[in-house]
């Protein structure tokens, strides 16, 4: 073990059960245990237990803390309902995206989930933003532990353990209830395109409810996934993932979040260059696309039309579900349209792609 890496609740737990740990974002997390195919099949058909912890977890609460919210975040938080949780972009004043990230309202109190590798970040800019806010602001992010159990046979495998009725929570709700015992936040939330849960309870607690959850799950085909199957997950489902589809550089509109930007809700920071960014028709276009055999194009893979380079790569990889490499890339807009032919330079050499219409994979409902 590294001093220098933070490790989750079930760390230990990984390492005895054959994870192969990788360094992501400061956090010592597991890759995978079997094989990505494997544990992607297994969300797509079943259920896959995933260690989360490393996501931020920040709490907001006090007179102004809703306010505050909206200030710092494209969507509207004043119009959540209790329970209700939104997707929303950290914007600066430049319209760049610094983090996409979910805001929770809950009874008495708001919570915010940022992506790691942005944690320190967003802490920073949100204390630099608190100024004239009747707001308490807690990263939480080591006290609590965070997993996701994703895929059809979620609810079957939590539902005895939670002292709620999940079927009862619409999609992009959460509640707090007791789970094994034990306060938590459970919302029918993920990042995979399938049914599933996120739980949030005290870190001391993390392990006894994984390892219940893995015991008990067994039997519906639940197996524990790592981090390379969450990756094929989002990418099926058209997810976009910082540093790859979103960055400092890139604009709500130019990355299709357009459903996240609120511009006639609060006065937030980034607003005035959201409204000019809208109003560009030069912007590239963020699309899917799928190559012939098993060659994926990864990221930084340039796209060409002839001798022109039209576009890039942010995301490619061989998609176990269509059982094809697909990818997403920004491409300028003429050359946007589903079933556009493009070649995508791989290595030095030329590869045929199809621009496809997003998502690659769909779940049933």
């Amino acid at each position: 073990m590294s001093d220098s890496l933070l490790y989750t609740a079930c760390h230990q737990w990984h390492v005895d059960h054959g994870g192969r740990m990788v360094d992501f974002a400061g956090w010592e997390m597991p890759l995978l245990y079997s094989n990505i195919t494997t544990e992607h099949q297994a969300v797509r058909n079943a259920a896959g237990l995933f260690d989360i912890a490393h996501m931020g977890r920040l709490f907001f609460t006090g007179p102004d803390a809703c306010r505050f919210l909206d200030r710092l975040l494209t969507n509207s938080v004043e119009s959540l309902k209790p329970g209700q949780i939104r997707y929303s972009l950290v914007t600066n004043e430049s319209g760049g995206i610094l983090d996409d990230v979910l805001v929770y309202r809950f009874s008495d109190f708001y919570m915010l989930v940022v992506n790691a590798s942005n944690r320190l970040k967003i802490v920073d800019w949100i204390e630099g933003q608190r100024s004239g806010f009747d707001v308490r602001i807690e990263d939480q992010t080591r006290d609590k532990f965070m997993l996701a159990l994703q895929g059809p046979q979620s609810l079957a495998i939590l539902n005895p353990l939670v002292e709620a009725e999940l079927s009862e929570i619409k999609y992009y709700y959460g509640i707090e209830t007791r789970v094994s015992g034990v306060d938590a936040l459970v919302s029918r939330t993920g990042y995979t395109g399938e049914d599933g849960f996120e739980v949030v309870l005290d870190q001391s607690e993390g392990a006894a409810l994984w390892e219940r959850l893995i015991a008990g799950g067994e039997p519906s085909g639940l197996i524990p996934a790592g981090l390379g199957c969450r990756d094929t997950l989002r990418l099926e489902a058209a997810m976009p993932l910082y540093g790859h589809e979103l960055d400092e550089s890139t604009d709500p509109y130019t990355a299709g979040l357009n459903f996240a930007v609120k511009l006639k809700a609060a006065d937030f920071i980034g607003k005035e260059a959201l409204i000019a960014a809208k109003a560009r028709d030069d912007r590239k276009v963020r699309v899917g696309f799928t190559l012939e055999g098993k060659r994926a194009a990864r990221e930084g893979s340039l796209l060409f039309s002839g001798d022109q380079q039209v576009g890039m790569v942010t995301s490619g990889s061989f998609s176990p579900t269509l059982d094809l490499p697909i990818g997403m890339a920004y491409v300028e807009a003429r050359f946007a349209d589903a079933g556009q032919i493009l070649e995508a330079d791989i290595r030095g050499k030329r590869y045929p792609v199809n621009v496809t219409e997003l998502p690659f994979y769909k779940r049933d409902t």
